[in-house]
């Protein structure tokens, strides 16, 4: 393999910039010539592919985002766009392909290689750790910790005012973010959508806790897990206590990877490069139990994504 390109695709995480870098100069190191598209398979589909260098990635290691813009691209799922793609990379004589992101990302890295025989390694890396082969996706560690940094500072303002505080998270099908900063935040309630709750028992153990002494409560809540507005309006009619909604939305995509996420980006996208240079069949990239595994991409959405129990048991005994 003597030339090779990467993208980033899907929702941008922290720690994307960090991983191209990795996969650019481990390309470089093996005399390898390294090409970034921009836009993702968008921007793949259209030909948008330059030429990368060692500088093209200096400074780029502590910033969030994606300096190689990222893109939806539903009609990736279809065969012809596949094939303008395939036909994009010929053209460029690119034989090896590095992509970066989450399930979508995955799914059409596997429609790439079995449909066209491209030779492709995918890097997972989305905020919402909801990839079920790994233990860990880049971003998730920061988006954790600005969560947790978010929870911190509320907690400020509800002991001021005496209320109760429901901070929602991102998390759609996964409750990762909700659970681990929640937990590390020390919430009174983490509300996922993997676990069923009674808002009648909350309210009630909300009143409760008010009436002696504890005047200021936190909620956590994945997206996934109802809506918030509902959630908060059920709790303050059946507790009598005020319930302050925030949104964190977007916030926890950005700034700057912690060190987790940048040592994580680095080992995945050295391993990139080595699987392709050693000619590996096509892959997704993963770690468990700290040590960084390949996975074929079909076995990748076979993995089913257990949510951790005994982490959400802590939880609920410490916040007592």
């Amino acid at each position: 393999m003597e030339r090779i390109a990467v993208l980033t695709s899907g929702g941008d995480a922290p720690g994307m910039n960090a991983c191209i870098r990795a996969v650019v100069r481990t390309a470089l190191n093996n005399k390898m010539d390294i090409y970034g598209i921009e836009r993702g398979y968008a921007g793949l589909v259209k030909g948008e592919i330059n030429r990368l260098g060692s500088r093209s990635v200096s400074d780029m290691i502590h910033k969030g985002g994606t300096f190689l813009k990222t893109a939806r691209c539903p009609e990736f799922k279809d065969l012809e766009a596949q094939r303008q793609a395939a036909e994009a990379l010929s053209a460029f004589g690119i034989d090896g392909l590095v992509v970066i992101g989450g399930d979508g990302t995955l799914r059409g890295a596997k429609d790439l290689s079995d449909n066209f025989g491209i030779k492709v390694m995918g890097i997972p890396a989305t905020i919402d750790n909801d990839l079920a082969y790994t233990d860990y996706t880049v971003g998730f560690d920061t988006a954790v910790n600005t969560v947790l940094g978010a929870i911190n500072n509320l907690r400020d303002t509800m002991h001021s005012h005496d209320r109760v505080s429901l901070l929602e998270v991102m998390g759609r099908h996964c409750g990762d973010i909700a659970l681990y900063a929640g937990t590390a935040g020390g919430a009174e309630y983490i509300l996922v959508p993997e676990i069923p709750y009674d808002l009648d028992e909350i309210a009630s153990k909300i009143k409760k806790s008010y009436l002696r002494g504890k005047t200021s409560n936190m909620i956590v809540l994945a997206e996934g897990a109802g809506d918030r507005d509902e959630i908060a309006k059920i709790i303050s009619e059946k507790s009598g206590i005020s319930v302050k909604v925030n949104n964190f939305g977007y916030i926890q995509r950005g700034g700057s990877p912690n060190m987790a996420d940048r040592v994580l980006a680095a080992r995945f996208g050295y391993k990139a490069v080595e699987l392709i240079r050693d000619k590996h069949d096509s892959c997704a990239i993963g770690i468990k139990d700290n040590k960084i595994i390949t996975v074929p991409f079909e076995e990748v959405s076979k993995a089913e994504k257990k949510f951790d129990n005994r982490l959400y048991n802590i939880a609920h005994v410490l916040s007592l």
